[in-house]
């Protein structure tokens, strides 16, 4: 991630990938493949203390740093899942915690996840963007 890009132009950015799809069908196969090239998480990460609760797929985040910038590492066993990860760490990943508490993910409406994710996705989504939320709330604390 290049940290001159804030994050409201990273999610700019988003928005504009996922409207050269015409169609849903499309967009999930992208959202999988951006979460195919997620780094692999080691399995001495993927241990209870990093799992997410609230989603339904298996989640795991780590957080990394300090206020002035955070780094996440995240894992899921859900290929739709691995791809929202993506997307978040996009956005949230190697920025301050103060930003990363400003920054409203509006990429989720923009490119209309809202309206295409299952009710039980679109939990999951909110349990990890609180979680990276809460990792911030707390380097600042």
């Amino acid at each position: 991630m290049d940290a001159t890009v804030t994050a409201e132009a990273t999610q700019d950015a988003i928005a504009e990938e996922f409207a050269f799809f015409g169609d849903w069908t499309e967009r999930y196969q992208y959202l999988i493949d951006l979460g195919r090239k997620l780094p692999a998480l080691p399995d001495d990460l993927r241990i209870d203390e990093h799992k997410v609760s609230g989603c339904q797929s298996q989640v795991w985040l780590v957080a990394d740093g300090g206020a002035d910038r955070l780094e996440f590492r995240a894992a899921s066993d859900s290929a739709i899942v691995s791809g929202l990860i993506a997307l978040l760490l996009r956005v949230y990943s190697g920025r301050g915690a103060a930003e990363i508490l400003a920054t409203e993910p509006r990429f989720v409406e923009a490119i209309g996840l809202a309206k295409h994710l299952s009710p039980t996705r679109s939990n999951g989504l909110a349990a990890m963007l609180a979680r990276i939320r809460a990792e911030a709330a707390a380097a600042l604390a």
